[in-house]
């Protein structure tokens, strides 16, 4: 069982895990959330296109939530 999948498997069991593609995905989401800048995901992805880069990067619904909030502070109803 490879380390990571190892250490990141659901109860032990192997192929539960992480591989090193999901974790690259979930690094570029951590960072996107963190507001790093599109050319930086780039860099770090070392994609060459902005739209390769958008396919990875997931950011959450409290992600988004966050710059419509500096629209409206304290306004839940939007």
């Amino acid at each position: 069982m490879p380390l990571l999948d190892e250490h990141t498997g659901l109860g032990g069991v192997p192929g539960t895990g992480w591989d090193l593609h999901e974790y690259r995905h979930s690094g570029l989401t951590h960072l996107g959330e963190a507001w790093a800048s599109l050319p930086m995901l780039m860099a770090k992805s070392r994609h060459k296109k902005p739209e390769n880069v958008r396919r990875y990067f997931k950011p959450s619904p409290e992600a988004i939530a966050e710059p419509t909030g500096l629209l409206a502070p304290g306004d839940t109803s939007r």
